[in-house]
């Protein structure tokens, strides 16, 4: 049979079609492996490492003129402000403690912020009323018991305090003696209300957890989930979202050592530093190596991008709260 001019012409046509078919083929296939392959890397990632912009609130304020706050603050004028100098020997026992324990009961959190604003290391553990949280990621932190009574507190965030040195650097004191570092733990009221915003300075509104931290041997627990973060946000501004698994319990002492603690009525220790905040102050401390407390001193107030003249003049320590008069509080204890 004899090949036509126009049965060729045909041909290459088909040819063509043909060949732009397999190769859109192969393009749609391989980019959905890409999608695949995107999907997974995306589920396995250990962080995310980002600039926010630390609001203005934050920058109004800074530890070494926390005299000046009131102009600003005026709830700092309170007659119950934190943080105090806690004398053991004044405390008085409350018997009601033992008769329903403070229960702490931490839920580990997939994805977990960690923020340097410029005034100290905020934690941010995603709950299940963040939005940004996928359902089956949401988790639940909460407290009760003890002096809270029925009420259920929700954690809210993490905050540190610590010393340029290991001779200061908490924020309350215990018979005139002060830690390296302070770790607060603070929950808002999920039973009375819908936020920490609106539990914020409200009755029985805000519960935090104070725990010491005393310099001893390394943390293992504290190096594997705290010291990688703090190299990611040395700068103000600075934000690391992990999605490593990270349980706030990690931070706390074993769980029978958590019926020791003080109570008392304070507030917030940083602007706007609201009252009604119920303290309860850990007997036991946290054990971190000299190294570990040194990773929390590198870091800096300013941003990556600023230029400083003297760096050290720029590192971020001593941010506490100086001690505030006790005036007519009664401090309560859970053991005798």
């Amino acid at each position: 049979m004899t090949t036509t001019h126009f049965d060729f012409i045909k041909f290459s046509n088909m040819s063509s079609v043909l060949a732009t078919t397999i190769a859109n083929n192969r393009k749609r296939i391989r980019n959905q492996v890409l999608k695949r392959r995107s999907s997974f890397v995306k589920i396995r990632k250990v962080g995310f490492i980002s600039d926010v912009t630390v609001g203005e609130f934050l920058d109004h304020f800074i530890y070494t003129k926390s005299s000046e706050w009131s102009t600003q603050f005026p709830d700092s004028n309170g007659t119950n402000q934190s943080p105090i100098n806690l004398v053991s020997k004044t405390a008085v026992y409350d018997p009601k403690f033992k008769e329903k324990l403070l229960s702490i009961s931490y839920s580990s959190s997939r994805e977990t912020d960690f923020l340097n604003n410029g005034q100290t290391v905020v934690i941010y553990p995603k709950s299940r009323n963040d939005t940004s949280v996928r359902q089956e990621q949401a988790v639940r932190s909460v407290i009760t018991g003890g002096p809270l009574d029925d009420d259920e507190y929700e954690l809210a965030e993490i905050r540190f305090h610590w010393g340029r040195c290991s001779r200061r650097g908490s924020e309350h004191t215990v018979n005139g003696k002060a830690f390296p570092m302070e770790v607060q733990f603070i929950h808002w009221n999920s039973t009375l209300y819908q936020n920490l915003e609106e539990a914020t300075g409200k009755e029985n509104g805000i519960a935090a957890i104070c725990l010491f931290v005393q310099i001893g041997r390394e943390n293992p627990a504290f190096k594997a989930l705290i010291a990688d973060s703090l190299d990611d946000i040395l700068y103000k501004g600075r934000q690391k979202t992990t999605y490593a698994p990270f349980n706030p319990a990690s931070l706390l002492p074993v769980s029978e050592l958590l019926h020791d603690y003080w109570v008392y009525d304070g507030s917030l220790t940083h602007p706007p530093c609201s009252e009604n905040v119920t303290w309860i102050l850990l007997r036991y401390p946290l054990l971190l190596s000299q190294e570990q407390a040194m990773d929390f001193r590198r870091l800096n107030t300013y941003s990556q991008e600023t230029k400083v003249t003297n760096a050290y003049e720029g590192k971020l320590v001593d941010n506490f709260r100086p001690i505030q008069p006790l005036n007519d509080r009664k401090i309560r204890a859970s053991f005798q």
